[in-house]
């Protein structure tokens, strides 16, 4: 589709531009690190062709927002998959969004990943009064040093650690929890540039489970097949890969759901320690109705699906407030788009507490 070169309020970022962002990014670190991480990853990589939008006053006025064009959204419109950064000393800023009415059109969903919740938070202020925001809450958890005294138990010899390749691309993606809305050649992608560990049988060359470097910086989506859950995989590949990611000279963070004991667990032996509070976001206008199909690649689809109607999922409207900590049942399939996915249900994880090194094996 055509690319805009700029809005009411924000300008499309030349490429020349990058480095000078990444650097006014780092005096608002933590908060900036998905955004920074980002762009770093984008210079280095080129991952996806990314669009990427300041303020006309940048950066006087510090609000970002991102295009990635990787995730499915209806009619091929990049414009309604977004992020966006501003930082909370300066949240006024995000008020510019409200207005703003060439680049987005809040008359059609919207789907925001990961964002600070002080963001969702201000955009509810204004979008409560004609759309519904569901929201699903996640931790970040950033890896400053990683704990190298961590000792673990060798892998079981019938099993092997190593490098993903292509073979595994479509066995990834089929297990990967938001494959509605993530096109597999993205993780063709995601295999040939960034390091990617899986843990493969011997005899079968079959991989049990995998971990990826996303194109945020992120320890994207740990999965595990079920046959070989609870046999302390999990662990095995974020502390290899979390090393890598340190090598490249990436700072390695996950999103962890507030109710995830065990991945909580997990992170922090690992030497993560929780940054900030995000939330994942589906935006409906009222009664919006449109049943037509959009692709990419060979994928088809036509509305945003739905968020997991599972633990910390908050459905806003009508001025009603994000309430921390709020959750529903946990429904055991539900986990993480971007970073942790335990592959025990939220109520076994309370129960083995005490044991949470085995078992953590799967994965926003």
């Amino acid at each position: 589709m055509e690319i805009i070169p700029e809005g009411k309020h924000f300008r499309l970022v030349h490429e020349s531009e990058l480095p000078e962002i990444l650097v006014t990014l780092e005096r608002y670190l933590p908060e900036s690190l998905k955004f920074h991480q980002t762009i770093k990853t984008y210079l280095n990589d080129r991952i996806w062709d990314f669009k990427f939008y300041v303020a006309k006053d940048w950066p006087e006025k510090p609000i970002v927002l991102h295009f990635p064009g990787c995730t499915l959204a209806p009619h091929n419109n990049i414009y309604q998959t977004l992020g966006i950064f501003c930082p909370s000393a300066h949240i006024e800023h995000v008020d510019m969004m409200r207005t703003e009415d060439v680049l987005i059109d809040w008359q059609k969903p919207m789907y925001l990943n990961f964002t600070h919740i002080a963001i969702m938070n201000r955009l509810d202020d204004f979008y409560s009064k004609f759309g519904v925001m569901e929201r699903l809450s996640g931790d970040i958890y950033v890896c400053n040093k990683l704990n190298a005294d961590l000792e673990l138990e060798p892998l079981p010899e019938d099993a092997e650690m190593r490098l993903l390749n292509l073979d595994n691309v479509q066995g990834i993606h089929d297990l990967y929890p938001a494959n509605e809305i993530e096109c597999v050649q993205l993780f063709d992608i995601l295999v040939r540039k960034l390091p990617g560990l899986g843990i493969f049988r011997k005899e079968t060359g079959e991989l049990a489970a995998w971990m990826v470097h996303s194109y945020y910086g992120a320890m994207f989506s740990m999965q595990t097949r079920p046959d070989f859950r609870r046999m302390g995989y999990g662990i095995r590949l974020a502390k290899s890969l979390t090393q890598l990611v340190i090598e490249r000279g990436y700072t390695p963070f996950v999103v962890i759901r507030p109710g995830n004991d065990a991945s909580r667990s997990l992170y922090t032996k690992l030497g993560y320690e929780k940054a900030f509070e995000t939330c994942r976001v589906r935006m409906t206008p009222d009664c919006y109705e449109d049943s037509t199909v959009g692709t990419i690649g060979n994928t088809s689809y036509g509305k945003f699906p739905p968020l997991p109607q599972g633990e910390c999922v908050v459905v806003t409207k009508l001025r009603r407030k994000h309430v921390p900590g709020e959750s529903q049942t946990v429904d055991e399939g539900i986990e993480d788009m971007l970073a942790e996915k335990c592959d025990i249900s939220g109520d076994e994880a309370r129960e083995r507490k005490t044991t949470t090194d085995e078992g953590i094996g799967e994965d926003k």
